[in-house]
């Protein structure tokens, strides 16, 4: 039983304790002393997919009344009827769940990720004022929010609550240091380049992401929430009144076996479909095995990306112009070339093809929506067969 091992069944089951919980810490009474502290918590990002961006929590803290609450908003229920379709669709909700700040700090202790704190500078009047609200949320029938990667998760949730409590006491004056970037940027920042996780998100996400995001967006990944805070007033004074480290740990680098990296397997799709096309120049009798394997697993792909285009509540994969290399279509070709049969209209079909896989590094050019560099041997490839499957088939009787 390896690390990674315990890391996901530990983290597996204190999600599903979170939620199954119901409020598992029932407050004993809606006061704070004198004493008591209201923070923002940071964590660092992890090894795997849905750590990599880190994460976002309040603390509330009262010595007097014994409480050390993590009040999460990044948790769902596993038992959730249907699941698996309800998340690919984007219909899934998440749940502001709340724990004990130890069995919290445990979970990021196994992962090996830092957590940083911020203690806000709030009167008591306004930090009974936001316990009670994140006591309100995390009532069962107030904890539940659907979940959309850019616009509501757990970062977002952070500057959204302190709105909602505050109004307009509350000034967001964004982070002066932050250069401009887009929604795509801001994500391949936390991912390595050549990495499957990079790759599908890539794939996956639409132009939508491609547009500036503004200073305030930002906070869709919690270092910016980080970053915010502390640029952020309330009536007129800073809201940190202090940051400091709770668990000091190092960066977690994302890591990437070349060896399973998607440059290396797409690189070899690209030499053997060169190989297959030199040795085929003056064969009369081909086979189109390989032919055959591109079109059915590009129109698959194709597939994922209409459903997600389309059938889903997902914002950020409208829009998606890999669905002009990736096309849906290649997959009846596929079909097709396996049957011998409808060799003109294949052809027309496979020149349109051709035309469509051109028009990608130009709208990458045109910058209306970025794609993976990863790619640029999957295009190849495509371009190659593409081409001479034209020829053979416009010599084809």
């Amino acid at each position: 039983m390896n690390a990674s091992f315990i890391r996901k069944a530990v983290f597996l089951i204190f999600s599903i304790g979170l939620v199954q919980g119901n409020g598992f810490l029932i407050a004993q009474n809606q006061s704070l002393s004198d004493q008591a502290r209201i923070s923002v918590l940071t964590c660092g990002p992890g090894t795997e997919l849905y750590s990599s961006f880190g994460h976002s929590a309040f603390r509330v803290w009262d010595p007097v009344y014994d409480i050390d609450w993590v009040y999460n908003y990044g948790t769902f229920d596993f038992n959730t009827p249907n699941f698996y379709m309800k998340f690919a669709q984007g219909k899934l909700d998440y749940a502001l769940s709340k724990s004990l700040f130890s069995t919290f700090l445990y979970t990021y202790q196994i992962e090996q990720r830092w957590v940083r704190e911020q203690v806000l500078t709030l009167t008591p009047e306004q930090e009974l004022a936001l316990f009670n609200f994140l006591e309100h949320n995390a009532k069962p029938e107030n904890r539940y929010y659907r979940y959309d990667f850019l616009f509501e998760n757990c970062a977002t949730k952070i500057p959204d609550v302190l709105l909602n409590v505050f109004g307009d006491s509350i000034k967001f004056k964004g982070d002066p240091t932050i250069g401009k970037a887009t929604f795509r940027q801001l994500i391949q920042e936390n991912l390595s380049q050549n990495s499957w996780s990079s790759f599908g998100i890539n794939l996956a996400l639409g132009a939508v992401i491609d547009r500036e995001a503004t200073l305030f967006e930002y906070t869709f990944l919690p270092k910016f929430v980080f970053n915010q805070l502390e640029n952020t007033k309330i009536n007129s004074n800073a809201l940190v009144a202090e940051s400091r480290v709770i668990l000091d740990l190092p960066e977690i680098s994302p890591r990437v076996d070349f060896w399973t990296s998607p440059i290396l397997w797409f690189s070899a799709v690209l030499l053997i479909s060169l190989a297959i096309t030199y040795r085929q120049r003056k064969k009369t009798n081909q086979t189109h095995f390989w032919d055959i394997l591109l079109l059915s697993s590009t129109g698959i792909a194709g597939i994922v990306i209409f459903f997600l285009w389309f059938l889903t509540d997902h914002s950020a994969t409208a829009w998606n112009f890999n669905i002009l290399w990736a096309n849906p279509l290649n997959a009846y070709a596929a079909i097709q070339i396996y049957r011998k049969k409808q060799i003109r209209i294949l052809k027309y079909y496979l020149t349109f093809a051709l035309i469509l896989l051109v028009i990608c590094p130009l709208i990458w050019t045109l910058g209306l929506q970025g794609f993976s560099s990863i790619l640029l041997p999957i295009w190849a490839s495509l371009a190659i067969r593409y081409s001479f499957l034209i020829r053979t088939l416009t010599s084809t009787p």
